[in-house]
């Protein structure tokens, strides 16, 4: 029996692996690993702690903050935790903090929750409904030249001593 293109897995969303899992990536030298970093809203509250780097192997950039939800905003394990593009996040070195203007720890609960499987399209755009941030315009569009995914933007925030 022949494969029906509905029953062939979609390859969108493999290039996107954990840090751990890759034996032969790390964090670029001069930048900090911020894993196990504080993660701040608007409000200054630390609603969680980055937890892994997402990184796109295709293009060998980090595209998203793992961040493991703290306990005492009381959801349920399963859900506890959410990815963040890397351009929304700004580091504060001094502190080891990442700091999210677009959320508060009240927001954070309403945001999509991340279980540890294939990355969908469909949960990327609903990363950014959640963060009040536009789409893409059209399907030829690269994705994450979106400023949602402007590395440059996270670690240019940096306060350099």
């Amino acid at each position: 029996m022949e494969p029906t293109i509905d029953s062939i897995p979609s390859a969108q969303g493999l290039h996107l692996r954990r840090l751990r899992d890759l034996s032969d990536f790390e964090v670029a030298d001069g930048n900090p690993d911020v894993r196990g970093w504080a993660v701040r809203g608007a409000d200054g509250q630390q609603f969680g702690q980055v937890h892994e780097l997402i990184v796109d192997t295709d293009a060998l950039k980090v595209r998203y903050l793992d961040v493991e939800l703290d306990e005492r905003l009381n959801i349920n394990e399963r859900d506890r935790h959410i990815l963040l593009p890397i351009g929304v996040a700004a580091l504060d070195e001094e502190a080891d903090n990442v700091f999210v203007p677009s959320l508060t720890a009240r927001s954070v609960l309403e945001y999509p929750p991340y279980v540890e499987i294939q990355i969908s399209r469909q949960y990327e755009e609903a990363m950014l409904r959640a963060l009040n941030l536009p789409l893409a315009q059209t399907a030829t569009t690269d994705f994450y030249s979106q400023p949602g995914y402007d590395d440059h933007a996270f670690y240019q925030r940096r306060r350099l001593g």
